[in-house]
């Protein structure tokens, strides 16, 4: 795969409601304010799930944000190659609009990623107190808390160990 730089993960089924959109306008106004911070200059989004070629507005997006060289979509991964970005990833963005359940987060938490999610729908409970709630409809909202834990050394620290206390629950 090539991942030789830091990224932003985002892992699970391609579909409007997964509010993927959102998470490349966030992205892309993130670059802006790392580009602020000279901070973070090589941060790329990956995204990996199903097939991408019945969401032609994600490419459109992507090329409208003028993140085309910082996205990159990897489709379908298997189960250990998955771990292994969630090991490494330094946020993982799930800022989905609505869920039955919101197994990804979870998965992040295993592996000691930060999350980053959804105020709504399932995730704070599913999250408790171990990510950071966002109105998944605000751009800049998901930014901002992106931004913040991707910075803050200490929250990162925070939300790992809390999310291994929340796995315990499942």
């Amino acid at each position: 795969y090539l991942v030789t730089y830091p990224f932003l993960l985002y892992a699970g089924r391609i579909s409007p409601h997964k509010n993927l959109v959102r998470i490349i306008e966030a992205f892309s106004a993130l670059r802006a304010e790392l580009e602020k911070d000279q901070k973070f200059g090589d941060l790329k989004l990956i995204i990996i799930g199903d097939d991408l070629s019945g969401h032609p507005d994600l490419r459109r997006t992507v090329i409208r944000s003028g993140v085309q060289n910082e996205v990159r979509f990897l489709g379908f991964v298997p189960i250990d190659v998955l771990r292994i970005f969630y090991d490494v990833a330094k946020v993982f963005l799930f800022p989905s609009l609505y869920e039955g359940f919101g197994l990804p987060p979870l998965e992040a938490m295993a592996h000691g990623t930060p999350v980053v999610t959804s105020n709504t729908s399932s995730l704070p409970e599913v999250v408790g107190n171990a990510a950071v709630l966002v109105n998944p409809e605000n751009v800049f909202e998901i930014m901002r808390a992106t931004h913040r834990v991707l910075l803050d050394q200490l929250l990162r620290d925070k939300l790992k160990s809390r999310g291994y206390e929340q796995l315990k629950r499942f």
